[in-house]
This record gives structure tokens, C-alpha cells and sequence, in this order.
């Protein structure tokens, strides 16, 4: 464990941006929607009415788990209960970032080098994710409880998320022992928080298989059950089970080799086909399974938000503030119309996190070293960039198409939906330039770009929410869109959007041609 401090400093310097950016913009979410409940539900006839109306939806409970009550804290913890899955997905993404990334780029090997233990890197990269989730967690309950929660239901809330990250730090750890690359360490994480949600989901949807839930994390932080009884117990549990996959990753990093992974690598043809002997080609190899799991995992979601579409409506219909809020998100007089119509710019929102993440694969394959060979031959820098902004530009169009094809599937309406999904990509595209643009002027500041997506998040949910001043939230390219569907679309701000876009990304690919490589 020799030196394991000093890589802990060294994981929380090159986080420095990235870790608060989205512990704080994510821990103003709860903030921001216990005001809009308060708001929204005034008096308790208004909440229990809330409750009767959507504690027995099995659509509902599949996607926030169960609501236990109808108090301002019980409403909050229900919003949030896709939160835990959130926290997840980033603390795993931190550990193996700071694991089986380091190796795959060699710098591993070169720290390895120096008077550093074995299992140091291991041990700061847990540390790093687990601290950043329980600073998320006590920011969290101290802005709950600064609104008048209780103080045990508010520790509760921020106690189920940090919950949830740290057990998944754990299982980031163990996946970063297993495949010799990034991607595949990610894969397994990411495909281990879908079962646990689906477990989730599937013990809380019935009675009869309830057990289910308690064999999931996500699970665990909803039985901690904040402002209904709290259940401090459960917090063991987690804790048992982080320390355990930890060990687990121990013991096996013990017994490979650096650079190696407990499962072998799948060996390739000793040639290349002809299909793949093109930039474009190579670019669809490294980008297919990020494209597939974007657009499954999106398409799901689209099933959920329109399966509960009629219930919001009632909802909204006979509550006018929840109306007002939701109107603000976009739609046009009818609430249902307003509730598909943020759905929609939640979609895009999403849908801009894979722009993101296939932008910078560019980069990714830079520091990694991998780009440097594929440049030496007669491939150029601007063929080889485009190939991979090609999936970073039409990707997103896939992911929305498809998902809204699921939500008009569920709420009825088939293929209608679409083109309103599709009204989501000028915004989109405007997160691909931006992110082009900082690989190729800012490449060591290229993880920013995730901060940009955060902060037009934070712009689109919680300043529509709390009707932050027009031009604050102007600064987020989601509002200049058409809120469809019952809005008019309007082709001058969507061009302009799709010039400001083009511009970045070209900016950004010529500032790569003429910059060196690789920029550490």
C-alpha cells in the first residue's frame, strides 16, 4: 500500500474539475426538486392525492421504486430514485478510469516503477470514488435539510446514494481486474448496474418476488427508506459489500500480471478484412458497442416515460402548479403534449451524453497511443477525426429516433413521436462541436466537455423548475429548441444551432491537424 496517498492526491488533482462539476450539479437536482414539491404541492391533501394517484403504478415503481408516504421528504426521495443508478454508473467510471485506464496507457507501469505498492493505484482510485460519492451524499442531506427536512430522513437520502456508489466503486475494481481494456471494464460494470436495477425493479413491482430487491444495491438505498421509518441497518450491507468486491479485486489483481486481465483477450485475424481497412471502418469497430448500449438502454428508458404518460397527465390535470413546472420544460397548451415535450429534451440530454462520449474517443485513442500507428500511414489526421465525429454527429440521430419510436410505442401514438425526439439534435450537435473543439485547442481539458453537458442539465431541470433569469438559461442550447410535441417549430434558431455546431467541430478538427501528437 506504499505510496497510496500519493496517488490519491494525484487521481483528485487531474479530477479536480471533473469531481465537482458533478458532485455539486448533481446534488443540486434534490435541491431543486423538494422546491419544486413544495410549490407544487402545498397542503397535505394535494401530496395524498399525489400518493393515491401514483403509488399503485407499476410503471412508476419500476422506474423511482416505492413511494412510502406522501410528506414533502416521501415525494423527494421518490423523484430521486433513479439517482442511486446515477451515482453508480459515475463511481465505477472513476475507478476504472483510474485502474485499468492507467494500465491500458502505460502510465501504470511507469508509477509502478517508482517506491509505489502494488495495490496503491488500486486503493486510491477506490478511495478517490467512494470520498466523492459521500461528500455528494452529506451535500445532498445538508441542502435538503437546509429547506426544513428532517435531519434523519435528510442523512437517510445522501446515506442511500453515497450507499450506492461505493458499493459500485467495488465492482468497478473488480470488473478493472478482469478484461485487459477500458471499454470491457466498463461494459461489465455497466451491464452488472443494469441487472441490479432491474432487480430492483422487479422486487418492487411485486410482491410476491419483493426478496428480489434486497439482492440489488439500488435496492438497499430505497430500504434505508428516508422520511418512512429509516432503516440504519441496511447501510452495513453496503458497506459489507464494498469491502468484500474490494478484496475480491485485491486477490485478483495479486494474481496477474500488470497489463494482463483475468480473462484472456480475444485474439484478432492476423490481417484485416477489407471492410475494416478504412478510417471509417476502424471508427465503427471502436464506436459500434457504445452506439448499441446508448440506443438499448435509451430505448428502454422511452418505454417507461411513455407507459406513465396518461398518469402524469391526470396528474398534471388536476394539479395546476405540476402543470406550470412541466409547461416550463416545454409543450404547448395541453399537459400531455407539455409532458412529452420534456420528456423529449430529457432524451436530448441524453442523447448529447453519447455525443460526448464518441467525441472523445478521439482523445481516447490519442492518450492511449493507439492513434499514432493508424496516423503513420496514409490515413491524415482530418480523415481520421471525421470518421469518428461521423458517429459522434448521426449517432445521436439513431439513439433519438429509436427512442422516441419506444415512448410513442408505449403511449400509442407509434412512429408520432419521432420527429419530435429528432427536433433534439441541433442542440445536440452543438455538445459534439464543442467537445471537437476542445480536443483540438484544449486537449488536456477535453473531460470538460462533460462539465458543459452537466451545466446545460443543471440549466434545463433545475433553473426551468425555480424560472432562473431567460438569459441564464439561454446559455443552454436545449432552450432554443421547438418544444414538440404542441409547440411550432421554428427553422432560424435550429439553424442557427446547426451553424454554431459546424463551426466548433471544424474549429476543433483544424486546430487537431495542426497541433502535436500525441499532447499529454
Amino acid at each position: 500500500m506504499t505510496g497510496t496517498w500519493a496517488l490519491l492526491r494525484l487521481a483528485l488533482r487531474r479530477d479536480r474539475l471533473l469531481l465537482p462539476v458533478w458532485v455539486l450539479g448533481l446534488a443540486l437536482a434534490p435541491v431543486g426538486y423538494l422546491s419544486s414539491i413544495k410549490a407544487a404541492y402545498p397542503d397535505a391533501a394535494a401530496r395524498q392525492h399525489f400518493f393515491d394517484l401514483n403509488a399503485s403504478s407499476a410503471t412508476f415503481v419500476v422506474r423511482n421504486g416505492p413511494l412510502y408516504g406522501s410528506s414533502p421528504g416521501n415525494l423527494l426521495a421518490w423523484q430521486c430514485g433513479f439517482v442511486p443508478v446515477v451515482v453508480g454508473l459515475i463511481a465505477l467510471l472513476t475507478v476504472v478510469r483510474h485502474t485499468r485506464t492507467e494500465e491500458e496507457a502505460g502510465r501504470r507501469e511507469l508509477t509502478g516503477a517508482t517506491v509505489v505498492g502494488r495495490h496503491a493505484g488500486l486503493a486510491a482510485a477506490v478511495l478517490a470514488a467512494c470520498g466523492a460519492c459521500l461528500v455528494f451524499g452529506l451535500v445532498t442531506a445538508l441542502g435538503v435539510a437546509a429547506q426544513g427536512e428532517p435531519w434523519a430522513g435528510a442523512l437517510a437520502l445522501g446515506a442511500g446514494f453515497a450507499l450506492a456508489g461505493w458499493v459500485f466503486a467495488g465492482v468497478g475494481a473488480v470488473a478493472a481486474q478482469l478484461t485487459w481494456g477500458a471499454s470491457g471494464a466498463r461494459g461489465i460494470g455497466i451491464g452488472v448496474l443494469v441487472f441490479a436495477f432491474l432487480l430492483r425493479s422487479a422486487g418492487d413491482s411485486s410482491d410476491a418476488a419483493g426478496w428480489l430487491a434486497w439482492l440489488s444495491p439500488i435496492g438497499w438505498a430505497h430500504r434505508l427508506r428516508p422520511f418512512a421509518g429509516e432503516q440504519w441497518w441496511v447501510l452495513a450491507l453496503g458497506v459489507v459489500a464494498t469491502g468484500a468486491s474490494v478484496l475480491v479485486a485485491v486477490a485478483l489483481a495479486a494474481r496477474r500480471d500488470l497489463g494482463a486481465a483475468v480473462l484472456p483477450a480475444r485474439l484478432g485475424r492476423s490481417e484485416a478484412k477489407a471492410s475494416l481497412r478504412s478510417p471509417l471502418a476502424l471508427a465503427w469497430r471502436l464506436q459500434r458497442g457504445t452506439l448499441l448500449v446508448w440506443t438499448g438502454c435509451l430505448g428502454l428508458v422511452g418505454l417507461l416515460m411513455g407507459g406513465v404518460a396518461q398518469n402524469v397527465a391526470d396528474t398534471m390535470r388536476d394539479n395546476r402548479a405540476v402543470a406550470d413546472v412541466v409547461s416550463r420544460m416545454g409543450g404547448g397548451g395541453a399537459v400531455l403534449d407539455a409532458y412529452l415535450a420534456g420528456t423529449m429534451t430529457l432524451f436530448g440530454l441524453a442523447a448529447a451524453g453519447y455525443a460526448v462520449q464518441a467525441t472523445l474517443e478521439l482523445r481516447a485513442e490519442e492518450t492511449a497511443g493507439r492513434a499514432e500507428p493508424v496516423l503513420a500511414t496514409a490515413v491524415g489526421r482530418v480523415g481520421w477525426a471525421l470518421a469518428h465525429l461521423m458517429f459522434a454527429f448521426f449517432g445521436p440521430a439513431v439513439v433519438l429516433a429509436v427512442t422516441g419510436w419506444t415512448t410513442g410505442l408505449a403511449y400509442g401514438s407509434g412512429f408520432g413521436l419521432v420527429p419530435a425526439a429528432l427536433a433534439q439534435l441541433p442542440a445536440v450537435w452543438v455538445l459534439t462541436g464543442l467537445a471537437a473543439s476542445l480536443i483540438g485547442f484544449l486537449p488536456r481539458c477535453s473531460a470538460a466537455a462533460w462539465g458543459l453537458l452537466a451545466g446545460f442539465l443543471l440549466l434545463s431541470l433545475v433553473g426551468t423548475a425555480l424560472q432562473w433569469s431567460a438569459v441564464v438559461l439561454g446559455l443552454s442550447p436545449f432552450q432554443h429548441l421547438p418544444r414538440l410535441p404542441g409547440g411550432t417549430f421554428s427553422a432560424g434558431p435550429a439553424l442557427w444551432l446547426v451553424l454554431i455546431a459546424l463551426v466548433a467541430g471544424a474549429s476543433g478538427v483544424f486546430a487537431l491537424r495542426r497541433r502535436d501528437m500525441p499532447v499529454g
